[in-house]
């Protein structure tokens, strides 16, 4: 069932934006925290290294999907 915008109260509608704003927040918050360490600014170049050098894995050759 698909609802529409109009179908909603305004509290329903308000409470909708205000989740919506509150996760944004949240994403944004929490990338500024990881940014923000050397560690994890560390392990995205050597995982980044791992790639082009060919030191991959398949999903499939790590876990039964």
């Amino acid at each position: 069932m698909e609802m529409k915008v109009k179908d909603l109260t305004v509290g329903e509608l308000k409470s909708l934006i205000s989740d919506t704003i509150k996760e944004s927040l949240e994403d944004v918050v929490e990338d500024m925290l990881a940014l923000s360490s050397d560690e994890y600014l560390r392990s995205i170049k050597e995982a980044r290294t791992d790639y082009k050098e060919g030191r991959t894995k398949y999903l499939e050759e790590i876990s039964d999907v």
